[in-house]
């Protein structure tokens, strides 16, 4: 995969060849004098911010200023290698002065951000320059200014799946380069929303980190399998052993699993937005995306495996080699990091990854037998796809039940697959008063750890916490000999 964008030719950016005969590698900028002053200058101006983003005291303006000082030239000096942002960096120090000369208040770079159109230039290897003030999620929950540099994964293979029936215009695929410490955590987005601004726009794209990703893929699936003594198939196992083809296939699932939230038969806003549900509703949301990705790649898989060889171009010859991989990456990311990953308080993520161990075990497609763990792969696929269809099932019904009467619904389909807490006063059976009162008290009623691990799990648990610890703040390039 070229560093370089003078390596694609001058029509890959329609409209804007500039972009290609002036753009630097990003890699390259990553050291240059400019950019180290500008990320010591936002780590220094962290250090006086509040949560808000706000310089609360006057006693530190000063030295507020003297680090905006460094920023906006620093700023200005990396501007003419990103081209193709001009008008949001020329935005961002405006937002900067501007916050500057109204003593640090609570910042507000509305305007930048509505410059920053990274949907516009998904360019493989294209570089970015990102500085906000945000939080970072996974990270920082705090709207203190971080710097990104950026680079756009972006394959021929993904732009032709995203030309045909997988559009996803909002849809960015970035690589780290390097960042400053709000990212050097466990958050692997970019999104436009975490930034501090007056009022909410349009938001027109959101953006992954696939290398982050895929680097704590690799390295917790390598330990895992060791664990269970786990035979990975062979194209499983090379994954293992390639950061930039891991990297591809979690473009290619994220891709299809973004667009899947605005798709279907939705009871509810598919993003939740201002929402207060139980937990395990989040769980089967993010749950049914990543199944749609999966029966997708599926399909695209088995339509593509059956025509000859010869009569598929490059990009559908490699849209179907990754599709398998998307469906081992869906399994073993869902099952070996996502049910272990994070606190056992309300953890949604988790939960779907053990919903999703629990089915393929009691469908007898993975066995848990004298230590080893084995899979029947040529059967997992429609037993997973069975599961995507108890979801759509439920989301189908759902549309024409009230709220509190889904929230039930969507509970009785995970008992029967799971085992509730013991003192769960849902899997008891809520009281009157609670199912004739309002919704927050069906959700009160939600134990932080409704569904607890397995057995099965709080051993696996014991053994792979060191390594999933060890991936915060991973990166593509930080793990790329692995």
């Amino acid at each position: 995969m070229s560093q370089f964008v003078q390596d694609h030719t001058q029509d890959a950016i329609v409209g804007e060849p500039e972009v290609v005969e002036d753009m630097r590698s990003v890699r390259a900028i990553a050291s240059h004098p400019a950019w180290l002053r500008l990320k010591q200058a936002v780590v220094a101006l962290q250090g006086l911010q509040a949560a808000d983003g706000s310089v609360p005291d006057p006693a530190y303006h000063a030295t507020a200023a003297d680090h905006v000082a460094t920023i906006l030239p620093s700023v200005a000096e990396l501007a003419p290698s990103f081209p193709h942002d001009a008008s949001y960096l020329d935005a961002l120090q405006r937002d900067f002065a501007r916050w500057r000369d109204e003593r640090f208040g609570v910042p507000d770079f509305l305007d930048s951000l509505n410059e920053f159109q990274p949907q516009e230039h998904r360019v493989d290897g294209l570089g970015h320059l990102v500085v906000f003030p945000m939080y970072t999620q996974n990270g920082s929950s705090s709207r203190l200014v971080e710097a990104v540099l950026v680079e756009v994964i972006w394959p021929e293979f993904i732009a032709e799946l995203e030309a045909g029936d997988y559009g996803n215009a909002l849809f960015v695929a970035l690589r780290f380069v390097d960042f400053t410490p709000g990212y050097d955590t466990n958050s692997a987005v970019l999104f436009p929303e975490t930034v501090a601004m007056r009022e909410i726009p349009t938001f027109t794209w959101g953006a992954i980190f696939q290398d982050r990703e895929a680097a704590r893929y690799r390295r917790v699936v390598r330990a895992a399998a060791d664990i269970t003594k786990l035979d990975l198939p062979d194209d499983a196992a090379a994954m293992l052993d390639d950061q930039e083809l891991t990297e591809r296939v979690f473009v290619m699932w994220d891709i299809i699993h973004d667009r899947s939230h605005m798709r279907g038969d939705l009871p509810f806003d598919p993003f939740m937005i201002k929402q207060r549900m139980p937990f395990f509703l989040y769980s089967l949301e993010e749950l049914r995306c990543d199944l749609t990705a999966f029966r997708e790649s599926v399909h695209l898989q088995r339509t593509l495996s059956a025509r000859p060889d010869e009569d598929l171009s490059a990009a559908q010859r490699e849209i179907r080699d990754h599709a398998k991989l998307v469906q081992y990456a869906v399994i073993f990311d869902r099952v070996f990091r996502f049910a272990i990953t994070g606190s056992r308080v309300r953890n949604y993520d988790g939960l779907g990854g053990q919903l999703l161990f629990a089915w393929l075990h009691q469908h007898g497609v993975l066995h848990w037998t004298d230590t080893r763990l084995t899979i029947d792969w040529d059967a997992v696929p429609d037993v997973v796809i069975a599961l995507s269809d108890e979801i759509n099932e439920l989301y189908w019904r759902s549309i024409d039940r009230p709220k509190a009467s889904h929230w039930l619904a969507a509970y009785a389909m995970l008992t029967r697959t799971l085992t509730p807490h013991p003192a769960s006063r849902w899997a008891r059976g809520l009281s009157e008063e609670t199912l004739a009162g309002a919704p927050k008290g069906y959700t009160d009623a939600v134990l932080d750890d409704e569904f607890p691990l397995s057995m099965f799990y709080e051993a696996l648990n014991k053994k792979m916490a060191v390594v999933i610890q060890s991936t915060a703040g991973i990166t593509g390039m930080s793990d790329r000999e692995n």
